[in-house]
């Protein structure tokens, strides 16, 4: 049930820019995201940071995309937050508590160097996606981007989390693995 309300505001995007257009997909997206939050916390009385902090960057990046009718606002915000999503890993993993082992350490024993690995892993993965948004963005129709921006990078991320489930499971404990 979570995974669906995390993908709703951008399904309610695509569909509305599909009928409507740009501007009115980037208004919808912030109401969308407005709803996925208070779901968020009627359902688990808890809303993760990142959901705050995009919605954070959704206002101020979808509000100038409406308010100055310039697309340009609401594609830079997704490289922003890939951008940021890098940085917290890198910089976390630099001040010594990466933030991938305290998501997942609890359930997950693995040696200090997987768990380095896996964040920088991380990290080079959102940089490419930030890098690779800009050039989409900006080189190739706005309805090329926004397929990308909706099926592409959803596609990337669901990859990278297959081979990052493939990569965990081949340095988990014997124990581990057996029990599972």
């Amino acid at each position: 049930m979570k995974q669906l309300i995390d993908f709703l505001p951008l399904l309610v995007f695509f569909a509305v820019y599909k009928f409507y257009g740009i501007f009115a997909a980037t208004g919808a997206i912030v109401v969308a995201t407005g709803v996925q939050l208070g779901l968020m916390y009627a359902l688990y009385r808890k809303v993760e940071k990142m959901h705050l902090v995009t919605f954070g960057l959704l206002l101020v990046f979808g509000g100038a995309t409406v308010l100055f009718h310039d697309d340009a606002f609401i594609k830079w915000k997704v490289t922003i937050v890939y951008g940021l999503f890098s940085a917290v890993l890198l910089i976390s993993q630099w001040m010594g508590k990466p933030v991938i082992r305290s998501m997942l350490g609890k359930e997950i024993t693995l040696p200090d160097r997987i768990w380095t690995g896996l964040s920088y892993a991380w990290a080079v993965f959102f940089t490419f996606c930030a890098g690779l948004n800009l050039y989409v963005a900006f080189n190739l129709p706005q309805e090329t981007w926004v397929n990308f921006k909706v099926f592409g990078l959803m596609g990337m991320t669901l990859a990278f989390i297959v081979a990052t489930i493939v990569y965990l499971y081949k340095h988990l404990p014997k124990e581990d693995q057996s029990s599972k």
